[in-house]
């Protein structure tokens, strides 16, 4: 198959982007099980492009029970190496306005039933850096994308990972915005840890649809449901814009490319080689199975 180099992790609505033709179903089956979804790869603004529905079509995967390792592990198998993940989110700020776009630069973890490492069991220790959690050049990319799509466009911020699919407690997000984190969401921060040890570029289109539950104004179901659908043609065309833009071609200036060199603490000739063919995707060029 002809590589993918470029993946989109999202809702269902931008399978349905303009311009995306020549459109096939991918089913990928990965060492951690099976991805969200089917794969629907195509080409947009020229260029093989890959989206996935990191909760499945019709929505139906709440945020815990996601199989994040399996979704990155299949952009992995597909040759992605740019991954843009659009998500709704809730603001934490009053100048982060619904129908506003965030391009976080930094993350803080509250969940605490999710396994974000593809490193988990005995017989390889990998200890990757994560300093900085999104790829600048990408994100930077991304956010000149959406200039001129979104009513605003803020460059930066942390996004708060929380574990859902309940939202904030009122005292929860006031300890948030004491800490000072700009948005709030359920899935980003899982998936650039593993995009990170895939040595996968990796940004977030966080598209706020509402003031959490610290604002005065009454947050619903309904209300967020609204935003999420009118955000929904903004991200389309930033990320059209940014696929325009990006070219696949080009060697990656970022660590990202070169995320697990020097990271390996196990010694080589302890790790075994179906752990080597099952990784081979990861870290091949680093242990190859041949050397097992």
């Amino acid at each position: 198959m002809e590589k993918v180099p470029i993946g989109v992790l999202g809702g269902s609505g931008l399978y349905e982007m303009p311009g995306f033709h020549a459109v096939e179903e991918v089913r990928l089956t990965t060492p951690f099980g099976e991805p969200s979804d089917p794969y629907r790869v195509g080409r947009l603004e020229g260029k093989r492009i890959a989206f996935l529905a990191r909760h499945g079509r019709g929505h139906r995967i709440p945020p815990s029970a996601i199989n994040y390792r399996a979704n990155l592990f299949g952009f992995k198998l597909l040759g992605v190496e740019h991954l843009i993940s659009a998500s709704a989110v809730g603001s934490l700020k009053q100048e982060l306005r619904p129908l506003d776009f965030v391009v976080p630069d930094q993350f803080y973890d509250r969940t605490r039933q999710r396994i974000a490492t593809f490193f988990d069991t005995a017989g390889l220790v990998v200890h990757v850096a994560f300093a900085d959690p999104v790829c600048p050049h990408l994100s930077a990319l991304l956010a000149g994308s959406a200039d001129g799509v979104a009513p605003r466009v803020h460059r930066g911020g942390t996004y708060v990972c929380m574990e859902g699919p309940q939202f904030s407690t009122r005292a929860e997000s006031q300890v948030y915005r004491q800490l000072g984190f700009s948005v709030i969401g359920m899935t980003n921060l899982t998936e650039a840890k593993l995009a990170r040890e895939a040595e996968i570029c990796y940004a977030t289109l966080a598209l706020v649809t509402d003031y959490d539950c610290w604002h005065e104004t009454e947050v619903t179901i309904e209300q967020v449901i609204e935003y999420v659908h009118r955000n929904a043609a903004n991200a389309q065309e930033s990320i059209r814009r940014a696929v325009a833009a990006l070219d696949p071609a080009a060697e990656r200036r970022c660590r990202c490319a070169g995320a697990l060199r020097g990271c390996f603490v196990t010694a080589p000739e302890l790790v075994g080689g179906e752990r080597r063919r099952a990784l081979a995707p990861l870290i091949g060029r680093y242990l190859p199975e041949e050397a097992a």
